[in-house]
């Protein structure tokens, strides 16, 4: 499984219509954890600024149809998805659970 964080209004954003994120179209790919330490160290890094609830998909990776890439260092390496993430590869929604300053502290059940 691959995790993918993202604001709620992002992934509400075209229901119908397999998720494509800006990084997508900038980089070619779409960003990924391999599991909820780092989704919770990115969410905590680059969306705690970020007003509203935040998202983490868990997404089955042989559901999609484009490509998985691991790639990064010989330290971290990352979940890269080249395509979009079709709705039907998404098994599960967390939820980014904040504290009063904005930090990512754990992952519960969307609901």
């Amino acid at each position: 499984m691959l995790l993918h964080v993202v604001p709620l209004d992002a992934w509400s954003a075209g229901p119908g219509l397999p998720y494509a994120p800006p990084s997508l179209a900038a980089e070619g790919f779409v960003h990924c954890s391999p599991d909820e330490t780092t989704a919770l160290a990115i969410a905590d890094a680059h969306y705690r600024g970020v007003p509203g609830p935040l998202l983490v998909l868990v997404i089955d990776e042989t559901r999609l149809s484009g490509e998985v890439r691991w790639e990064g260092s010989k330290d971290a390496l990352f979940p890269h998805v080249y395509g979009p993430i079709e709705r039907a590869a998404v098994t599960g929604v967390l939820e980014v659970r904040r504290d009063g300053d904005g930090r990512a502290r754990e992952l519960t059940p969307w609901a």
